[in-house]
């Protein structure tokens, strides 16, 4: 299972408010460097002007 998967399967199943903020944090982060990662490749980006 993907880290990612796991944080969205904990997120639908976590109680404390405290340990869900924690959850959207690190979910936050990881789409913030996926998103740099795909600025930065410039294969994605030919493939996204064709």
């Amino acid at each position: 299972m993907s880290i990612d998967r796991f944080i969205l399967r904990k997120l639908n199943t976590c109680q404390e408010e405290h340990t869900r903020a924690n959850l959207v944090r690190l979910f936050v982060i990881r789409i913030r460097k996926a998103e740099i990662a795909e600025e930065s490749d410039p294969s994605y980006v030919l493939e996204k002007m064709q």
